[in-house]
């Protein structure tokens, strides 16, 4: 029996790198799955692979959450489980070159729909038939930890998130919904974004090479191992865990090395 068996997922963002692969986790650990996002051609891949619903959707949106919420309601009757993981940097600069425009678009997608998607997920967990209960899970990045200079606003948003996670978790736990709520913190990712970004170098492969040595592993993180990390976060096998920051960055943020 997979540990998910039986529960109901919601993905924000899970139309690819990590949102993608936590809902091909998530569907192979046993649980329905109901992801969000607004690239059609690439749902459309995720939905054949896992048999996950996908739903058209925009986290900042107030006034599409309730139809969203009604959706995983009528389909599944209940949600277990939420991966807040939509986000964006698009845009972004330092202190001193970031527009408002471009500051206000990261924190309402990174902010504002993170929290939008926690306040509706736990409405309807504790909705759940046979008492409430459920796990939220934040994707917030190293860069909720530590800066970055050239990127002001996605390291703020993520650092953010990361208290969000904790005001959320002391809440749900002493109001008792049953409900936990944690964030995790991944390195750098072997994902579309950074394999573009490599690409448009004018050395890819040394670049490539530079970002896997960040890593006191050596490595680029696989979105697989993310998502091995979602999947132990919304099972009961993590049910002590709350208001926890668990980072998978290899090392990263551990410590100096090389000095």
């Amino acid at each position: 029996m997979a540990r998910l068996d039986g529960k109901v997922a919601l993905v924000t963002g899970g139309t690819a790198g990590i949102g993608a692969a936590a809902v091909r986790r998530l569907s192979a650990d046993g649980a329905k799955v109901v992801f969000t996002g607004s690239n059609a051609a690439a749902a459309e891949a995720v939905s054949q692979e896992t048999g996950a619903h996908f739903q058209a959707h925009d986290v900042t949106d107030e006034a599409a959450w309730p139809a969203l919420m009604q959706t995983i309601a009528e389909r599944f009757g209940r949600l277990d489980i939420a991966f807040a993981n939509a986000g964006i940097e698009v845009g972004d600069g330092s202190i001193e070159t970031i527009g408002l425009a471009a500051w206000n678009r990261i924190m309402a997608v990174n902010v504002t729909g993170t929290m939008l998607t926690c306040q509706h997920a736990i409405a309807a967990m504790k909705a759940n038939p046979g008492g409430s209960g459920g796990s939220i899970i934040i994707n917030s990045s190293i860069n909720g930890l530590v800066g970055l200079p050239a990127n002001i606003a996605y390291t703020t948003s993520k650092g953010a998130v990361r208290l969000l996670a904790k005001s959320v978790a002391v809440h749900c736990a002493r109001t008792k919904t049953n409900i936990r709520c944690n964030s995790i913190h991944p390195g750098i990712i072997d994902t579309p974004i950074i394999r573009r970004a490599v690409a448009d170098t004018t050395d890819p492969e040394a670049s490539l090479a530079y970002l896997g040595n960040i890593s006191p592993l050596g490595r680029l993180g696989q979105v697989e191992e993310v998502a091995a990390l979602v999947s132990f976060l919304a099972s009961e096998d993590s049910s002590l865990i709350n208001g926890a920051e668990l980072v998978a960055d290899g090392g990263t943020t551990a410590g100096l090395v090389g000095v």
